[in-house]
């Protein structure tokens, strides 16, 4: 194939670097060989360090690049073996209530789960779970001994400092350790891996999700923490999952804050993820949870305290809260039964749950119990 009509498009319509304005867009290429020979051509034309090659950036995982047009230009595909989609915007899924002034001992959620009854056999030692998220607050006292390299796509020779506070809170809940003067997470020696996708406002773009995943994938985490969502269905974020699912990824996502009884946000939608619903401390459905069919498992999203910026704790609800207790228990699992692939993990959650309470929860909907599932998994 001729690829010069493709990068001749590229070249008169992209602006010179992302976030210049205009719309963002993904181009992925339909057969791998063809994106090949298209970044091979697009690196020596465009060789990295001149600003040419920062109008695109190449996103290998789905066969894809990412670029921004200018606004008014029409979108549509430069050649048949190509497809565009918009590069849309997720939000993280958690809403800040108030500031505690110190949150000590075991935190109510990762009571709730049944977690500290299982540290016996499993405390999640050494899997890796990657955050895409706001980043981490590395000086925090309760993460010292839980977390280890990650990445900053936003800005990649600085370290994936936190400047929101989310990404650590989430980190907080399924690994910190600290039980004498802080907090002690679900699986307190599982690892945390941050990977900065999202900026100080809680947002980012698919495309630095795609790349988030693809780092995951190449330093090989066991599972994958995704708590947040959008309306917009994305075939190169499900292309990025389902890769991350073959290799033996478990991706874990959150369902999404807008209280809906029959949708969920993506990338939860999409069924090789583990989508997550949030429960009260009375084992009802959050009144802000998505529920239905779509999602797998439950677990506490409302009213969570856990780490936050600068050594402090804060208080957050959200399908983002119940998500992090998710990961912290399949970390404790992957500890106990190294080996298990997504699917069984899936089916373990989903057949060891706790009955919710209220007459309005989702016939066979269930909270996530730890001692279930490593039940669960000893009867495979």
């Amino acid at each position: 194939m001729d690829h010069s009509p493709v990068l001749r498009w590229l070249e008169e319509r992209a602006l010179p670097a992302p976030g210049s304005g205009g719309i963002r867009c993904m181009l992925r290429f339909r057969s791998a060989a063809d994106f090949r020979r298209f970044a091979r051509e697009w690196r020596e034309r465009h060789p990295p360090g001149r600003q040419a090659s920062a109008a695109v950036r190449l996103l290998p995982l789905v066969h894809g690049v990412s670029f921004t047009l200018p606004a008014g230009r029409p979108i549509g595909s430069p050649w048949a073996g190509c497809a565009i989609e918009p590069d849309v915007r997720a939000r993280v899924h958690g809403t800040v209530r108030s500031v505690p002034a110190v949150e000590q001992g075991i935190p109510w959620g990762v009571r709730q789960i049944r977690a500290p009854q299982a540290w016996r056999l499993t405390t999640g030692h050494n899997i890796k779970v990657g955050v895409i998220d706001t980043g981490i607050d590395f000086g925090h006292p309760d993460l010292r001994h839980s977390v280890s390299r990650g990445i900053n796509l936003l800005a990649r020779s600085m370290l994936p400092h936190d400047d929101n506070g989310h990404g650590t809170h989430i980190a907080g809940t399924i690994a910190a350790a600290n039980q004498l003067y802080g907090m002690v997470g679900v699986a307190p020696r599982a690892v945390i891996h941050p990977v900065k996708a999202f900026d100080h406002n809680g947002s980012a773009y698919v495309s630095d999700i795609i790349l988030g995943i693809e780092w995951c994938i190449r330093n090989r985490m066991d599972i994958i923490n995704m708590s947040f969502g959008m309306k917009t269905r994305s075939r190169a974020l499900l292309a990025a999952v389902q890769n991350a699912r073959r290799s033996g990824i478990v991706v874990v996502a959150s369902s999404g804050n807008d209280a809906k009884r029959k949708s969920i946000d993506y990338p939860a939608r999409f069924p090789q993820t583990v989508s997550v619903g949030a429960t009260t401390r009375m084992r009802r459905i959050a009144p802000f949870s998505n529920r239905g069919s779509l999602i797998d498992i439950y677990a506490p999203g409302d009213k969570i305290v856990s780490a936050w910026l600068r050594g402090k704790y804060n208080e957050m609800s959200g399908t983002s809260m119940a998500t992090s207790h998710v990961s912290g228990a399949i970390a404790l699992l992957l500890a106990y039964r190294p080996g298990l692939g997504p699917a069984e993990i899936k089916e373990i959650l989903r057949r060891s749950t706790q009955p919710l309470r209220g007459r309005n929860a989702p016939k066979g909907a269930g909270e996530i119990d730890v001692l279930r599932m490593l039940a669960a998994a000893d009867r495979l």
